[in-house]
């Protein structure tokens, strides 16, 4: 049997920014991601980029792909606020 993944909404997620709480979360296509382990992301950001956000318009201007993702670990799924949580 599949573990079910939490479920947070972009409020939730917002907090996860490195700043308010230790976490440093992005969301890509649905999925959060901590980002915390990586130097890159200290603080909360990396380069022009915000923790506690969905990046997924974003990778767009990135010079790295999308498997960047596969480093970190999910730690749930993004949901609409006007979703149950």
């Amino acid at each position: 049997m599949q573990e079910k993944v939490k479920e947070y909404s972009r409020s939730q997620l917002a907090l996860r920014n490195g700043q308010d709480r230790e976490e440093i979360w992005c969301a890509y296509k649905g999925m959060i991601y901590d980002v915390g382990p990586s130097r890159l992301w200290r603080n909360g950001h990396h380069y022009e980029h915000w923790a506690g956000q969905d990046l997924t318009r974003e990778l767009g201007d990135a010079p790295h792909t999308e498997k960047v993702f596969e480093r970190f670990n999910i730690v749930g799924r993004l949901v609409n606020s006007s979703d149950k949580v």
